[in-house]
């Protein structure tokens, strides 16, 4: 007996111990439509089912709605949703699309059509309707584009925007509200001769929990060995988490 499938009974009281194969007839032995599923339902009617349920929370649709698709052969469809889904309606994490990730390498090692390629889509889906739902990056791409559109639309107008960006040209420019990004990877932090050891005070920071315990230690051998010289004033700013009210103030020093 096939190891990954436990023996039960068909519908004409035959013991089965396979996966049932594809045979292009639904449940009830109609033959089924181009984009039809073993069930009788819409396979795009089943997709976005699965997003809704996803956005809701709602484990047993999500869960349903990936067997049903990976039992009728839309496998590929299914997993190009969660991973699409992963971006689109998830809060930023790592973990969900990892586990999304590998529950389609099992998937496709096992075949989709067999009792564990369908658990496999099955865990996925709930691990993303699990996830905390959020169109964080569907919203910020749609802002960011709308805002785009009227700032270029007020340019042409010779006009201010009534939007803008999160970031201005004032802001993005030495001296401004960012200046610590133009170190010497940049072109003008170059010119503003802002070599590596700018970079280790200012730009290498991090927050606003700080450097872990080994991290600053490994850190501060660091700067002790370097060949430029630090300050203590300038080690302890290098080791400094950020202000998490304003983590982007960062004083100057004297050379």
């Amino acid at each position: 007996m096939d190891e990954e499938r436990q023996a039960t009974f068909g519908p004409d009281g035959e013991l089965e111990t396979e996966a049932p194969e594809a045979t292009g007839t639904n449940d009830f032995g109609e033959e089924t439509g181009a984009d039809e599923t073993d069930g009788g339902f819409n396979r795009y009617a089943v997709v976005s089912l699965l997003q809704k349920a996803i956005r809701r929370g709602d484990e047993e649709v999500s869960a349903w709605c990936a067997w049903e698709l990976a039992r009728s052969g839309f496998g590929w469809n299914l997993w190009d949703r969660l991973n699409t889904f992963v971006v689109e309606d998830l809060r930023a994490d790592a973990q969900a699309a990892l586990l999304v990730g590998r529950y389609e390498e099992l998937a496709e090692d096992w075949d989709m059509d067999s009792r564990r390629g369908q658990m496999a889509a099955v865990q996925a889906a709930l691990v993303v309707a699990r996830a905390r739902a959020a169109r964080e990056g569907a919203n910020a791409v749609n802002a960011f584009h709308a805002i785009a559109k009227r700032r270029a639309e007020a340019h042409e107008a010779g006009e201010e925007p009534a939007h803008s960006f999160p970031v201005s040209d004032e802001d993005l420019a030495a001296g401004g509200k960012y200046d610590v990004a133009l170190d010497g990877h940049t072109g003008e932090g170059a010119r503003l001769d802002r070599s590596s050891p700018f970079f280790r005070v200012h730009g290498a920071r991090v927050g606003p929990e700080g450097e872990p315990e080994l991290s600053a230690r490994w850190k501060r051998l660091y700067l002790a060995l370097d060949e430029y010289d630090y300050t203590e004033e300038e080690v302890a700013h290098a080791l400094d988490a950020v202000d998490a009210d304003d983590p982007w103030t960062d004083p100057g020093f004297d050379d």
